[in-house]
């Protein structure tokens, strides 16, 4: 398993090749527009260095489709990946490190 002291920022494809690779990843879908969403970086920070898996922030950009697709309705929206499978989605704004960091290790192996 690869461990990242800070969260990656990848593309939807990207993504998909981490979620293949990687037994566990914390996806953040973000935009650039939204203030919660630079709210939620500092935190997702603290959150990668205490997760044994990978943080990776998700800009969709352009293709609405990665968000329909995981369930997320509003950025910031969370999706917990485990051995290549969605395991758990969390769209509640800005999320706590702590309920945040509860949530990246449910079920991971």
């Amino acid at each position: 398993m690869t461990e990242h002291a800070k969260p990656v920022r990848v593309t939807v494809p990207e993504l998909e090749t981490l979620i293949e690779e990687e037994p566990t990843v914390l996806a953040e879908f973000y935009s650039r527009s939204c203030a919660a969403c630079d709210a939620q970086e500092p935190i997702l920070g603290g959150v990668a260095r205490e997760f044994e898996g990978v943080v990776a922030m998700v800009d969709p950009g352009e293709d609405l489709s990665a968000l329909q697709e995981f369930g997320i309705r509003s950025t910031p929206g969370f999706v917990r990946f485990v051995d290549g499978e969605p395991a758990g989605t969390l769209a509640d704004g800005v999320v706590g490190a702590d309920r945040l960091l509860a949530f990246a290790r449910e079920g991971a192996t």
